[in-house]
């Protein structure tokens, strides 16, 4: 007898029933809190089914192309918030380098570097509740310069945001806000206590009324259930964000989750394939702590995901950028700049 698609195996006619929900979710099927949970709990076994499914879908929507991403963390540390998983935060003990906000230069020869790195969009990041008035205008002043030189997308990562900071984003050239929700509402005060979920949410209104891209995603392996991942993937569809990063938490010694460690390569590559089938014409990247979790199995995560970052994090090493675009090129995918 043919078995649920809640259990993952091939039927009768070897059909996979991954590719079953694919070619519904290709048809305009959403995917369901329980099929959501189906892909997380599905046995090790049918893991290159699954995969083979989001690439369905993947490939629909963006062929075989990676968008590359650079970071640039325009200013580091000193940040008054207490979320758990951060190294940046008022209760984080982690040696990291500290600095105030970035001048015009540096942001410029970031950029540079995006660009030899051939990103598409360049991240101006800081550790911050919300951004002052000097650090909004120091983001601002240095866009126009940065696209007329480099021709490069931006996205800026500022913390919590206004409806008139949003605006002045947008007035400026800014392409897109980053602003993740992190884990599910459910589950948001175990990592943070200083700031809601809600606001969260709210800064992402005001970025999507502002008619800047909404860039949103989350951290997965902070203590969350499976049902915490599934409810955060769906909320992001339901909030019609265009970029979802996935991050994978890398436990950094100093941090209040310096212990949590619950990860594992197939696991990750489910959670990329339920990001793919919930946001199926959604732009999904392959965040932090790819390196760390994915290992060997980095180049898999690519038939899910179409996008990546090229270089180090905020304060975490990456893999090397040329090991990234001989990884992209060893699976017949090509670097997308357009």
């Amino acid at each position: 007898m043919a078995t649920s698609i809640l259990h993952g195996p091939q039927d009768t006619d070897g059909i996979s029933r991954w590719c079953e929900l694919a070619a519904r979710i290709a048809d305009g099927h959403l995917l369901t809190l329980d099929e959501g949970l189906s892909i997380l709990e599905s046995d090790d076994d049918h893991l290159l089914d699954l995969m083979g499914a989001a690439f369905v879908v993947r490939q629909k929507y963006f062929g075989k192309t990676v968008q590359l991403y650079f970071l640039m963390n325009a200013k580091s540390g000193l940040c008054p918030e207490d979320c758990a998983y951060c190294s940046q935060s008022k209760i984080s003990n982690a040696h990291i380098p500290q600095y105030n906000m970035l001048d015009r230069e540096q942001l410029l020869d970031g950029a540079r570097e995006a660009s030899q790195r051939q990103a598409k969009t360049y991240c101006i990041v800081i550790s911050a509740r919300s951004p002052s008035q000097r650090e909004l205008d120091a983001v601002t002043s240095v866009v126009s310069a940065i696209k007329q030189k480099y021709d490069l997308k931006i996205c800026a990562c500022l913390g919590l945001l206004s409806l008139d900071q949003a605006h002045q984003l947008k007035e400026a050239g800014v392409d897109r806000v980053n602003h993740n929700l992190n884990t599910s509402g459910e589950f948001y005060s175990q990592i943070c206590s200083t700031h809601t979920y809600q606001q969260r949410v709210a800064t992402l209104q005001a970025v999507r009324q502002a008619g800047l891209e909404m860039c949103s995603g989350g951290i997965v392996g902070m203590g969350e259930s499976k049902s915490d991942v599934v409810r955060m993937a769906l909320e992001l569809r339901d909030l019609g964000v265009q970029s979802i990063p996935v991050n994978f938490l890398n436990p950094i010694e100093g941090t209040p989750l310096e212990n949590v460690r619950q990860l594992d390569p197939q696991y990750c590559l489910k959670v990329l394939a339920l990001f793919r089938l919930a946001n199926p014409d959604r732009e999904i990247r392959i965040a932090g702590g790819r390196e760390l979790h994915l290992r060997s199995l980095q180049p898999l995560g690519l038939y899910a995901a179409n996008s990546i970052f090229v270089g180090d994090y905020l304060t975490t090493k990456g893999q090397l950028p040329e090991d990234d675009i001989q990884m992209i090129s060893d699976l017949g995918f090509e670097i997308m700049r357009e």
